[in-house]
């Protein structure tokens, strides 16, 4: 059924669709109506679920962990300061191998003070072992919670699945989002959770204890072996979404008008639509140029992109993020994945732009493409600064 929803709503039915056992949530801007609507859901009894109010980030982390770690499934949201703040808590679900959902409503970090939308935070918990799924729209953004309960408890998975969604641009927008009729047809998808280990006083396990230096780095690869073997678990949960529902959008990445590009732009989220609208012009007045949405950006899919880039001239990485001392995270990760696989002739650009929610235009998207094109080797370039204003703030 096709309704006009905000989007941090069109999350919450998604959730609901998903039938959690456990929600915990603490209020940060921007994901706080994500938890209100399910809220509204349970004291309805649209939602049969223990939802339960904490005094902080840590504590929603902990709680979604403990109660994971009991064998049921699981849910909270939050963002910026609040992600960092459940950084620790994170490592120890994916450590734990614990299938916990998280959707993080994208948004600046500190200092200074922004509410406004970017990546930095999402990006600072690309090594922790959870998966991290992009949205570019809020119908993408309903379709991929259910699938991310999918990925998270297949068994040669079992790892938290962080959900990105865009604050502001896409929480609060109304889109008309395409949702499901019928609570048993996500049933027949998503079957209740089964965890073989599980916290059971009849069946005795320990999760997280200490391990000497003998074990922990066996630990450490079957972790990783996990998140890297989880690609072809979110190709097939994606596959099996469109078999049952209709609905498709590539699982790791999305080419658009890609078959004869030179140039091709790549980036994640929302803004893609710009870009989008950016490139169709283009194209009608005959410049070869095309878009790769990267959609998964853990596990990262670096083949899946080589394949993608491996013939073309121009890559143009368009960041919403910086890795303070480096530059940018995502176009660093493509050149060391063409890199590794022999593929040299790929003019790498990245820009870094959008930061603290600041709009990014048509404009700049045309301008970008032409000073790219002129270029070689851009690594982690800020585009578009306010020169009057670069000695004026600290």
């Amino acid at each position: 059924m096709k309704k006009v929803l905000e989007g941090s709503m069109a999350i919450s039915d998604s959730i609901r669709m998903a039938e959690p056992k456990v929600i915990s949530a603490y209020p940060i801007t921007p994901q706080t109506h994500i938890v209100e609507h399910l809220s509204q859901m349970v004291a309805d009894g649209d939602l049969k679920a223990e939802y339960i109010m904490v005094e902080s980030e840590h504590s929603a982390a902990s709680v979604v962990l403990g109660a994971s770690a009991c064998g049921v499934r699981t849910y909270t949201a939050t963002a910026a300061q609040g992600l960092l703040y459940m950084e620790e808590v994170i490592y120890n679900i994916a450590g734990m191998r614990l299938p916990v959902v998280i959707t993080v409503a994208n948004r600046a970090v500190s200092a200074p003070i922004s509410i406004w939308n970017d990546m930095q935070d999402s990006m600072a918990l690309r090594d922790s072992g959870a998966i991290q799924l992009v949205a570019e729209n809020n119908q993408e953004a309903y379709d991929m919670h259910i699938q991310a309960y999918k990925i998270a408890e297949n068994p040669d998975v079992m790892l938290p699945v962080i959900v990105c969604v865009d604050g502001f641009v896409l929480t609060h927008t109304f889109e008309v989002v395409d949702t499901i009729d019928h609570i048993e047809k996500v049933r027949e998808y998503l079957p209740p959770l089964n965890m073989q280990y599980k916290l059971d006083v009849n069946d005795p396990f320990s999760f997280g204890t200490i391990a000497e230096p003998s074990v922990y780095l066996e630990a450490r690869y079957n972790l990783s072996t996990a998140i890297n073997n989880s690609k072809s678990i979110i190709i097939n949960a994606a596959n099996e979404y469109k078999e049952m529902f209709g609905k498709y959008e590539g699982a790791l990445i999305d080419p658009y008008k890609m078959d004869d590009a030179d140039t091709v732009i790549v980036a994640m989220g929302s803004v893609l639509g710009t870009i989008k609208d950016v490139v169709d012009e283009l194209r009608e007045s005959g410049k070869k140029i095309g878009i790769l949405k990267v959609r998964s950006f853990r596990p990262f899919p670096a083949d899946e992109i080589v394949n993608a880039l491996k013939n073309i001239k121009n890559a143009i990485i368009i960041e919403k993020a910086v890795s303070l001392g480096k530059g940018g995270i995502l176009s660093c990760e493509i050149r060391d994945a063409l890199y590794q696989r022999k593929v040299y002739s790929v003019n790498v650009n990245g820009y870094i732009l959008g930061l603290g929610g600041r709009d990014i235009t048509p404009k700049n998207i045309y301008d970008l493409i032409m000073k790219a094109e002129k270029e070689e080797n851009i690594d982690g370039e800020f585009f578009g600064l306010n020169n009057e204003m670069l000695n004026k703030v600290f």
